[in-house]
């Protein structure tokens, strides 16, 4: 077991709670002590939602162990069927109260309530949030159709049939959105005016604001949009088995993926092809990035880190779209390795499969990027390099929950996404006027009130009190490492100073390294022009 600050996911049950809060009419009954309930603030803090989960739990204490923790599990499911009389029923457990193995699942469904029970079974030790959000939406779907008459279900399905049916347009559903999200919300409402621009209807939207009656009507859809692999893929893989509902493969994320979604759609549907110019009408993100200074984008270096979904839509962007140059590529989701690590190969990189935030800072200095795409988790650690940062991916800040419409997917989330990376970044004639204005005080390191950091231009103090209060591993040795290390004269940090702020870092680093290697107890100008020479060479 680890001990950390931070954590991208949290454990499975909250995946539960927000398929169960994302949706209307439906209960989550969680086996929990006290003290679980803090994932309520997920919901009424960051999602700033004006009522509380549909959570009851049943925070058994420390002196409930001694008796029948089973007939609390039962009592509580009373009352909550009773108080809120749901459409359909979830029940399931914390990890801590998965240790005592009452099975609440098995419990509530012999109780003979008049509706939908779904015991899901979240193993808390192996698994993290999206994968519980993920099964449990699977879990629910495959509980309520198949309290659907026989006749309806089968394999035999064609996504064309709409055609044979008479029906004037085809209809789709939107699976995959859900409460704490990336930006999930305003998704749904660009698709819909997407689709329905080309003639597509929108059957059910789910999790999202559906209820499970709702979900009973998901096989007379013409086919499936898997809009965030992590959560619908499990579900749209069952109905594809069981119903024969094709499912599409491409998220529209980015003018280029938007255009591969819509092609992917009408193909599926029989539908004629849509305008191959479309994008290039529709989103600004093709001319703006065309039309900004070439020095400004083309070959800037990004790191990329997120969920496996964005992190893959933000690797092609900035690849094919934007003219960066991606320096780094990984996710903390493993049930997306296989594909970030396809993505990252095709990039001629390795991708960084890692839930250490440590870790993925310490690759995210040794890249030396100009700009970092992550979480909320690497907007901090971006910050302590010194490496403007846009966040665009779960986990996030309340400030990324925007009360504005900010979509990332379709044609206007390509140019929601052009000023969101964009932005922290230095304009050309930015970048020109404090290069020739350096030595004036308002520009010189320190001052830089337009990234809020120090630049990377920090002393070796600084660094080594900022790494002890990042790592508390690092305290005990900071003093003996301080001795060891190379002292900075002031000619070389002058030196220093003249070397661009984003790989500055790097550049530090790398001269100490030479310096201890060679001896030098002291680095002036001229060590730093060693250096350069000998990391060159």
């Amino acid at each position: 077991m680890e001990l950390t600050l931070w954590t991208y996911e949290g454990p499975p049950h909250v995946g539960a709670m927000r398929i169960a809060s994302s949706m209307e009419g439906v209960h989550y009954v969680l086996h929990a002590p006290q003290g679980d309930t803090y994932a309520d603030l997920l919901f009424t803090m960051i999602e700033r939602r004006g009522r509380r989960p549909p959570v009851t739990y049943t925070t058994f204490q420390a002196r409930d162990l001694g008796g029948d923790t089973a007939e609390l599990v039962k009592g509580h499911l009373r009352e909550a069927v009773e108080r809120f009389n749901p459409e359909a029923l979830l029940v399931g457990e914390s990890c801590t109260a998965e240790l005592i193995q009452d099975q609440p699942g098995s419990l509530a469904s012999g109780m003979g309530f008049n509706m939908p029970v779904v015991g899901i079974e979240l193993p808390a030790y192996s698994k993290k949030e999206n994968w519980g959000a993920s099964e449990t939406f699977y879990q629910l779907v495959r509980g309520i159709l198949s309290k659907q008459p026989s006749e309806q279900s089968g394999v035999s399905h064609s996504p064309a049939a709409w055609k044979n049916e008479g029906r004037r347009r085809p209809r789709v559903n939107l699976l995959g959105p859900t409460l704490l999200g990336f930006r999930c919300r305003d998704d749904i409402l660009e698709l819909e005016k997407l689709l329905n621009q080309h003639g597509i209807d929108v059957h059910v939207v789910a999790p999202l604001e559906a209820r499970p009656a709702d979900l009973m009507r998901l096989p007379n859809a013409d086919l499936n949009v898997c809009l965030y692999p992590e959560i619908a893929e499990a579900t749209c893989l069952w109905l594809e088995r069981n119903y024969g509902m094709p499912f599409s493969k491409t998220v529209p994320i980015g003018v280029g993926a938007t255009k591969d979604f819509l092609e992917e759609l009408h193909q599926l549907l029989e539908m004629p092809a849509p305008n191959p110019g479309e994008g290039t009408e529709q989103s600004r993100l093709p001319w703006y990035s065309q039309s900004v200074d070439s020095n400004y984008l083309t070959g800037k270096r990004v790191f990329i880190f997120g969920d496996g979904t964005h992190a893959l839509a933000a690797a092609r962007i900035a690849d094919q779209e934007l003219g960066f140059k991606v320096v780094g590529l990984g996710t903390y989701s493993r049930e997306m390795a296989r594909p970030v690590r396809a993505a990252a190969k095709e990039l001629g990189l390795e991708a960084l499969i890692s839930d250490d935030y440590l870790a993925v800072e310490a690759a995210m200095a040794e890249a030396a990027p100009e700009l970092v795409l992550g979480t909320q988790m690497e907007r901090h650690s971006a910050k302590r390099l010194g490496i403007p940062c846009a966040v665009i991916s779960t986990p996030m800040h309340v400030q990324d929950v925007p009360a504005r419409y900010s979509p990332q997917m379709g044609w206007e989330g390509a140019n929601v996404i052009f000023d969101s990376w964009v932005h922290p970044l230095m304009m050309g004639l930015e970048e020109h006027l404090i290069g020739m204005f350096r030595h004036d005080f308002e520009f010189v390191d320190g001052h830089q009130s337009h990234l809020g950091h120090l630049g990377g231009h920090q002393s070796q103090t600084e660094q080594q009190q900022s790494q002890a209060a990042t790592n508390p591993s690092t305290r005990s040795n900071a003093d003996s490492s301080s001795e060891e290390s190379p002292l900075w004269t002031p000619e070389g940090e002058a030196e220093l100073a003249k070397i661009p702020f984003f790989v500055r870092g790097k550049v530090r680093r790398n001269t100490e390294k030479y310096a201890r290697q060679a001896g030098c107890r002291r680095i002036d100008s001229e060590t730093v022009y060693d250096a350069k020479v000998h990391f060159r060479a």
